[in-house]
């Protein structure tokens, strides 16, 4: 479903649901904004029939004592098909988890609770998340890349999501490396040493040996996980010209990970990109989400109230 301008939010305190469905637990909400959150629950991702099931209880359990919900929002991990018109809208496709490819996320939802469901990736509803509510408001073009199990990105493009053949898949980028100094194979079964394989946090704990949390700041870990953070930085302001790039993500929250990434990118760039946000401001240009840990479920409440607004 295509969604109205971002300027278009809910605000006649309506009741909206937000769903951040992720490979470990899906996590439900029902509120009005961010700061009027009336339920909120974790599910497990075991099974699709299992998540689903307890995923569609939840809503129908609410809606029974609060009354009924004008839309839900669905950030979903994937890779998903938002191909209007598709047959396999709203469906999981190639993901690697067990059980979970070719599954219907979407399909159960509109017909267990019969309400109007907004769809897509579990990072463009961080984005929107941020749009809304967090470190990307006002902005109308920028990314939002997560870095923590596996690696992610989405954002918005002329106040719109980023769509297109499928979705952006910015984790698998394939980067520039010196195999001499960097023998690492990486991690991602599709492609070895794409941007998930050699940064995600899986990919981390391969090369190391031990959690990037235990890892101590000093620790060479954290220049070369920068170097392949900026890398990326780098090639997304050069082909998407973002107003402002967003990381979150569990590895992010490495105090020291930041000043690290925003000067690899700066020396990168060598000064072509002559814009006053990276060569004066490069600290408010590469920032870490407003909203925290809570942007994607929170983007999903957004979603869903901007669906409710086109009608």
């Amino acid at each position: 479903m295509r969604m109205p301008e971002p300027t278009q939010r809910p605000s006649d305190g309506r009741l909206f649901g937000g769903i951040e469905g992720g490979g470990t637990k899906f996590v439900c909400i029902i509120a009005r904004g961010p700061d009027d959150i009336v339920a909120e629950t974790r599910i497990p991702t075991t099974t699709p029939d299992e998540t689903l099931s307890r995923t569609v209880e939840f809503f129908r359990a609410e809606q029974a004592e609060r009354g009924g919900l004008a839309a839900i929002g669905v950030g979903c991990f994937g890779p998903v098909d938002l191909r209007e018109g598709s047959a396999t809208w709203g469906f999981i496709t190639t993901t690697p988890k067990a059980g979970w490819a070719n599954v219907d996320v979407a399909g159960p939802l509109t017909k267990g609770l019969g309400v109007p469901v907004a769809f897509d990736t579990d990072v463009n509803a961080a984005a929107f998340g941020e749009a809304r509510w967090g470190a990307a408001q006002g902005l109308d073009t920028f990314v939002y890349l997560t870095v923590g199990t596996g690696i992610g990105g989405g954002g918005l493009l002329g106040g719109q999501p980023m769509h297109g053949l499928v979705h952006p898949e910015m984790g698998h980028m394939l980067l520039p490396r010196d195999p001499a100094a960097d023998v690492f194979p990486g991690v991602c079964p599709f492609h070895g040493g794409c941007l998930e394989g050699l940064a995600s946090g899986p990919a981390m704990l391969a090369r190391w040996g031990q959690p990037a949390e235990s890892l101590p700041a000093d620790h060479p870990a954290w220049a070369l996980e920068a170097r392949y953070l900026a890398l990326a930085v780098v090639n997304l302001v050069c082909t998407l010209s973002p107003q402002r790039v967003v990381l979150g993500g569990g590895v992010m929250e490495q105090a020291q990970l930041f000043p690290l990434v925003r000067r690899e990118v700066v020396g990168l760039l060598n000064g072509y990109i002559q814009a006053r946000e990276i060569l004066e401001a490069i600290d408010t240009y590469i920032v870490p989400p407003g909203l925290g840990n809570r942007s994607g479920r929170l983007g999903a409440i957004a979603m869903a109230g901007r669906l409710a607004a086109s009608g």
